[in-house]
């Protein structure tokens, strides 16, 4: 009997029918990753579920029930926090859909410096979140930044980008997506280059253009990466905080507030025990978005 026989009939296991199945690893095997799965997740987890029922500091905590849960609905810059979240999370991951999937298409095309030009669009990816917006808080400002003057150039009135109500949002949104597109062009690109050539080749001696292609063909056996960006990107807008705090610290006003500045402006202000109770109402928010939206989306996925 060979070594590997000899693994296999070390683990058996009783299937649902009654009958023995061997398994090439034991159980044993997946305790690591269950201590290092509980430690880094569960107990955290737990954790604030128990501190956001507390009034608690550094050395100490007072349970007080639901009163933090209670505090938090009752805070004035929440309805606008769970709107301006929703709209920048459907704008950025919409974006980057679109955008994703158009140069995705157009990388693995027969184009010059191919290579080069996916490495251009992956890069803003590599780059830390706070630098990008600090930079993008220079490039914005709307007397001095390189964007008005460069429009100025052209005789456009550029916007105040992060001082103007109507702009601010959009304008992180859109540093957002360029930021994050790189990641959704590479899901793509994996999509797109798995699909079979013989596909595509057939497609071509039928006589089909390249557009029926793109529409009948890639886009359609697409829609697992297609899946995978809109929950990636939607999961990130709705927990969205550096990028907007670092541009405009939810400002002017309250015009930019996300759920997550909300929840740090309470930390900032010394009330540990409700920003913890709006960290679980977060949680409960994107999961209450993802799962139902993420089983619709996986019900209809292409087999290839």
């Amino acid at each position: 009997m060979s070594i590997t026989q000899e693994r296999t009939k070390t683990a058996p296991v009783t299937s649902t029918t009654g009958a023995k199945v061997y398994r090439p690893y034991s159980n044993w095997f997946y305790l690591p990753t269950a201590i290092i799965y509980g430690v880094l997740f569960l107990v955290p987890t737990f954790a604030s579920l128990y501190f956001s029922l507390t009034r608690w500091s550094l050395f100490e905590s007072k349970f007080i029930g639901l009163d933090n849960f209670k505090l938090f609905f009752q805070e004035p810059a929440l309805v606008k926090g769970f709107t301006n979240t929703l709209i920048y999370a459907v704008v950025t991951s919409g974006s980057k859909v679109v955008l994703g999937l158009l140069l995705a298409v157009l990388l693995t095309s027969q184009i010059v410096a191919r290579g080069y030009l996916r490495s251009v669009v992956f890069f803003p990816v590599l780059v830390s979140t706070i630098g990008v917006g600090l930079t993008f808080t220079v490039l914005m400002n709307p007397e001095k930044g390189l964007i008005n003057e460069s429009l100025g150039l052209l005789g456009i009135s550029g916007p105040g980008w992060l001082t103007d109500p109507k702009w601010a949002l959009l304008s992180v949104a859109a540093v957002d997506v360029w930021k994050g597109v790189g990641l959704a062009t590479l899901i793509y690109i994996a999509g797109i280059v798995s699909i079979p050539r013989e596909y595509m080749e057939a497609a071509r001696v039928d006589g089909a253009t390249s557009w029926q292609q793109f529409w009948r063909i890639v886009l359609p056996l697409s829609r697992p990466a297609t899946v995978t960006v809109i929950i990636l990107s939607l999961i990130g807008g709705l927990r969205s905080f550096d990028l907007i705090w670092a541009m405009t610290r939810g400002g002017p006003g309250f015009t930019s507030d996300v759920i997550a500045s909300v929840i740090y402006k309470q930390y900032q202000a010394g009330f540990y025990g409700l920003s913890t109770a709006g960290n679980v109402v977060l949680f409960v928010t994107v999961t209450a978005i993802i799962l139902p939206l993420s089983w619709f989306l996986n019900r209809k996925e292409v087999d290839l």
